[in-house]
């Protein structure tokens, strides 16, 4: 009897440079095992800990950007679901998708990125404007991240 698959709690940060509130810019990282997809640091919650979603977040993102030196500046108050595509759920045993829990953040003034991480998930990354945000990711991300940012934007918080 084969066990229902579920969807793999997890978190994602709209990581804004040290600039911010001066000059809005979103990092995005450049995917090391796909070629042209770039997302937000993302990463799953250690469920198994008993790991927050606040604590999930700065681990992921120390193993993903280097730094979790970061200021929590809000929270997306609901999870989104969302199924992996055909070829990616093949891959995986237990899960159909991911409930992601939204951050932004912003990176504190000495913090510096290093995607060059013990396990490596960016080849490289970079900073975009909200704008160009959505023309550079990944195309099954687009309408989660449309949903976020545009509830972040309508909060004031990205311009």
């Amino acid at each position: 009897m084969s066990e229902k698959k579920i969807f793999r709690p997890n978190v994602a940060a709209i990581v804004l440079s040290s600039n911010y509130p001066k000059v809005c810019e979103i990092l995005i990282g450049h995917r090391i095992n796909i070629d042209g997809y770039w997302q937000f640091p993302q990463g799953g919650i250690e469920i198994s800990r008993d790991e927050t979603p606040k604590e999930a977040l700065l681990r992921e993102l120390l193993e993903e950007i280097g730094t979790n030196e970061v200021e929590i500046i809000a929270e997306y108050p609901k999870w989104i679901s969302y199924k992996f595509p055909k070829e990616v759920l093949e891959k995986k045993k237990l899960y159909i998708g991911q409930k992601q829990k939204y951050f932004v953040v912003k990176l504190k003034t000495n913090a510096k990125v290093n995607v060059s991480t013990k396990t490596p998930e960016f080849k490289e990354y970079k900073f975009v404007s909200l704008n160009d945000v959505l023309n550079e990711v990944s195309s099954i991300k687009k309408p989660i991240y449309q949903e976020v940012l545009s509830y972040f934007e309508g909060k004031n918080i990205l311009f």
